[in-house]
């Protein structure tokens, strides 16, 4: 299809707007006809949520949206749209950063949140099956309500939804407890782009049989299949946490600090802020108080909590900073006493008030934990170098490698912000990083999937995106 909103068309004079209107009326009637108006919103009433990238303005107006209360549904849309040759956006909860979810023009947009819901729990086996289109929240408190703990956290918890989370291998605060979203997978249903339905709902922890087909759609971004219902794994469940910030004086005392800590058990979270970033937050962050004053240092949110009975996660943190300060490893620290003030230092940590700095560039990146140090300082160094007056703030994951970086220009245009995704990314590919550490590729990071990947890698993905999705139906103009 062409890459335009062929919406717009049709407010345009002549025979060919014309024709393009009535093929986009005889599409829309189709796919009514198929699926009922239930399910199918036509193109003029589409709400602009549906086409607007998480922080952006609207894009591209799809051709239809569709929402699914079935399986059978998604199906009969692939098979319809194979058919037609028709491109298909899959769409969770719109909360990725590499605009892997929104239409690019000519696309119909499939959203998954109206099949949702938990469909089972198995207390023996310590699962729960739930539709693609559940948000993480639910997922959580229906496995508290069970007596379990699910393995992923993140910010956007109340809108992101499983499937998406799913097809991007989604990471957040626990990864170094639990592992990121691939970890918590055990079974998975998707389906192909001509309608076939693949159903692999394991529940065992064990099924050696051959390929690992879920592995197939598991950070695929829909460009191979949609998932539709998963098999997750439950963890034993947590006694409420105990939260504290420290300050230590650099970043290789956070590595200390982290070799330290992750001997821990009841570790769960371990994030660092770096000192210009702690500083913007401490000062922009409405009603919060940060723990220390903004003077140099870095801060480092640590969270732990215990599922063995009688275990005292607060009592464990509060001795292992104890030993620290002996150590010499940690300078100052603050140990939550309340839930407010738990939640505020982790509002500090998501850093929500830099989303107000102008022309906001975010990035996702990982390295080996020990490097992130040196990396955020050639990072720095480069994009000062071409921009003496940028804002840029690091902040992260370090317990697992993954640091994230706010970029903010007074002025910003398409071309600037390539050039900053290439100074960005030749570092990271110059250390031998990741330049996706949760978000995926989408659009915004496929120019630069070559700075992490061999040419042989993708060549294998290009192969096998031809074979499940022969017709480029599925995300087009997405990862590849």
């Amino acid at each position: 299809m062409p890459n335009r909103d062929m919406t717009a068309a049709c407010g345009e004079p002549g025979a060919a707007a014309m024709d393009a209107c009535a093929t986009d009326a005889a599409f829309e009637s189709a796919l009514v006809g198929e699926l009922g108006a239930d399910i199918v919103t036509r193109s003029a009433d589409i709400d602009p949520h549906y086409f607007t990238a998480y922080n952006e303005a609207p894009g591209a107006r799809p051709r239809a949206l569709v929402r699914p209360r079935s399986v059978d549904d998604v199906a009969r849309t692939l098979a319809l749209c194979t058919k037609l040759g028709q491109p298909v956006v899959p769409q969770g909860g719109l909360t990725g950063l590499a605009r892997g979810a929104v239409a690019l023009g000519g696309e119909i947009v499939l959203s998954m949140e109206r099949f949702a819901g938990v469909e089972s729990i198995d207390a023996a086996a310590g699962t729960i099956t739930v539709r693609a289109g559940t948000p993480l929240q639910v997922v959580q408190e229906a496995a508290e309500a069970a007596g379990f703990t699910f393995g992923v956290d993140l910010g956007a918890r109340g809108s992101c939804q499983i499937g998406g989370a799913i097809a991007t291998n989604a990471g957040g605060t626990r990864a170094i407890r639990y592992g990121v979203m691939r970890e918590q997978v055990l079974g998975l249903e998707a389906v192909l782009a001509d309608g076939t339905v693949v159903s692999s709902m394991n529940r065992m922890l064990k099924d050696n049989t051959g390929y690992d087909l879920k592995q197939l759609f598991i950070g695929s971004e829909g460009t191979l299949g949609i998932i539709t219902r998963a098999v997750l794994r439950l963890r034993p469940k947590l006694a409420s946490p105990a939260t504290a910030m420290c300050r230590v004086v650099d970043y290789d005392a956070v590595v200390r600090l982290w070799d330290r800590m992750r001997a821990v058990p009841e570790v769960v979270s371990f994030e660092a802020m770096w000192p210009s970033f702690y500083r913007y937050v401490g000062s922009h962050t409405p009603d919060v108080v940060a723990p220390f004053a903004g003077e140099a240092g870095f801060a480092v949110l640590i969270e732990c909590a215990t599922s063995a009975p009688g275990g005292d996660a607060a009592q464990t943190l509060e001795t292992c900073l104890a030993d620290c300060f002996e150590a010499g490893l940690v300078d100052d620290a603050a140990l939550a006493t309340s839930e407010r003030q738990a939640r505020d230092m982790w509002l500090l940590r998501e850093g929500l008030a830099i989303d107000a700095l102008p022309n906001l560039v975010n990035f996702d990146v990982s390295l080996p934990t020990g490097e992130l140090g040196v990396f955020a300082e050639r990072c720095e160094a480069a994009l000062r170098a071409r921009w003496p007056d940028i804002v840029c703030l690091f902040f992260g994951h370090a317990g697992d490698g993954n640091v994230h970086i706010g970029a903010s220009l007074a002025e910003l245009d398409e071309a600037l912000a390539h050039e900053l995704d290439r100074v960005v990314y030749g570092v990271v590919q110059a250390m031998g990083g990741s330049i996706s550490a949760e978000h995926g590729i989408g659009v915004l990071k496929r120019p630069y999937l070559a700075c992490t990947r061999s040419d042989a890698e993708i060549g294998l993905m290009r192969r096998l995106k031809a074979a499940l999705d022969p017709h480029q139906i599925l995300n087009p103009g997405k990862v590849l």
